[in-house]
């Protein structure tokens, strides 16, 4: 049931024929799902084109990996979890942190009550289920936080690479996997698993929470001022794309439904998503805070001999663009 929107001011460029409308391609870090709701309430509502935008939203998937995305031309804009774009930085790619949707973290591990873990102190000797394609990153180094090895053994873990799903734990592969709170958490509940039987350890509850779905440019991109004014535009229009969704959750969750071409959601999940997501972007208004990116640079960098960054970053986001957009 999708609806051809425009806004007035659209229609009113249309007909006089004076501008075309600014391309924009958003490359999202996994597949259409509310994780991304602000951006599909931004494009349905009509918030882009208020905006004189024409926003493409490109899904990702498990094979698609935002930073390659944008270093090859593909996206003007990713969205990224901050360990990943750190690292890339600086491997060479420069990417720019201009806003920050999310204020807090969704990633834990869940662990099997019967597994015997009921503190961090006890994953030794255990087997955890990481994800990998950068979102290894935040675990290795909660692990070297804790002076936990990765390599195995009695006072280690082991690692299991972990697929998109949570298999692992249900066919007792590993004692713990990991999940977010909006996403795979319930799908472990949903396959019959009471959450009496379950242990939860979320990353911002242990203090190593890292900063996840900002939204990233390339640097030398950014210091083209008609490309910053398009990403002004958009960052505006997203987050009040991301503030209705907090406010309508169900209407934005079946807004997700709409753009969700592989029929893979359910209006369930993607509702019970989006009541999980609303947590996140609560107290967000866009614009990064200079404390919570502190404290993931400092979970990065203290990742023992292997850390995800070996230096601080210098260049790695900017308020330019929340600024203006704020106004």
């Amino acid at each position: 049931m999708k609806r051809l929107m425009a806004s007035a001011a659209a229609l009113g460029l249309l007909a006089g024929g004076a501008w075309a409308a600014d391309d924009v391609t958003l490359q999202l870090k996994w597949v259409t799902q509310a994780q991304f709701a602000g951006y599909y309430v931004a494009k349905e509502k009509g918030f882009y084109d208020e905006e004189g935008l024409n926003v493409t939203i490109k899904a990702g998937g498990p094979d698609i990996a935002p930073e390659q995305v944008i270093a090859g031309g593909g996206a003007d804009v990713i969205v990224d979890w901050m360990p990943a774009a750190l690292a890339a930085r600086e491997k060479g790619l420069a990417l720019v942190n201009i806003a920050q949707p999310f204020k807090h973290s969704g990633m834990m591990l869940t662990c099997l009550k019967e597994s015997g873990i009921a503190a961090p102190t006890d994953f030794k000797g255990k087997t955890l289920g990481v994800w990998f394609f950068g979102n290894e990153y935040p675990f290795l180094s909660w692990m070297a936080h804790l002076g936990i090895p990765t390599t195995g053994g009695a006072d280690g873990v082991e690692v299991l690479k972990q697929g998109f799903n949570v298999d692992p734990l249900l066919q007792k592969q590993a004692a713990c996997i990991s999940t977010m709170t909006y996403n795979e958490y319930w799908q472990v509940i949903d396959a019959g698993i009471a959450e009496g039987d379950l242990v939860t350890f979320k990353y911002e509850d242990e203090g190593v929470a890292t900063l996840e779905d900002g939204l990233y440019v390339l640097e030398d991109k950014l210091a083209d001022p008609a490309f910053e004014e398009k990403m002004v535009k958009f960052v505006r229009a997203s987050m009040k794309g991301w503030k209705w969704a907090e406010e309508n959750p169900d209407d934005a969750a079946m807004i997700v439904l709409d753009n969700d071409e592989t029929g893979a959601q359910t209006e369930t999940h993607q509702k019970r998503m989006m009541g999980e997501i609303a947590k996140l972007t609560m107290g967000s208004n866009g614009a990064l805070d200079e404390a919570d990116y502190a404290r993931t640079v400092a979970t990065l960098l203290g990742g023992g001999s292997d850390p995800v960054i070996t230096k601080e970053p210098e260049g790695a986001w900017t308020h330019a663009v929340t600024d203006k957009a704020l106004q």
